[in-house]
């Protein structure tokens, strides 16, 4: 099945508001779950990962217990849209995107995160000076990890 049409699928189950959605074609199938990680027979090794992308109907224990070092920083964390693996640049040689220090805007990229064999760009949500940055150049992210402190 051709990962556009997965992640068409996980755009529709999102704006739809539908809890699962499950599609077949051929001897291929995909369910696509919001809440929990039902087995399903005959999974695709998509289907895991957009299960490890929903969001589930519990917070995750990281973002709600702060560690000593979280509340010495003030300001509003950037926070991973999807699971895969970070990079800070566009390639291995290049400058990083962000620094700390560094003023950044709404809609300026602050890294890449590969999901799937796609680099996806990942933009701030806010402006403001970058404080700390919490993940390393290769370094495996979850949904809703926090990438960077702004301030």
């Amino acid at each position: 099945m051709d990962i556009r049409k997965v992640k068409k699928l996980m755009e529709l189950l999102e704006e739809s508001g539908m809890s699962e959605i499950e599609i077949k074609e051929g001897e291929e199938s995909v369910k696509i779950s919001r809440y929990g990680n039902s087995p399903a027979p005959a999974q695709l090794p998509v289907q895991s990962f957009v299960q490890q992308q929903a969001p589930t109907s519990q917070p995750p224990s990281t973002e709600t217990t702060s560690t000593p070092e979280q509340s010495q920083v003030k300001g509003q964390s950037v926070t991973s849209p999807m699971v895969g693996t970070f990079y800070s640049a566009p390639s291995p040689t290049a400058k990083a995107f962000v620094s700390i220090g560094q003023k950044i805007n709404q809609g300026d990229t602050i890294g890449i995160i590969e999901a799937m064999k796609i680099m996806n760009q990942i933009e701030a949500d806010q402006s403001g000076t970058v404080v700390e940055i919490l993940v390393k150049d290769g370094e495996a992210v979850e949904f809703g990890q926090p990438l960077i402190i702004v301030e």
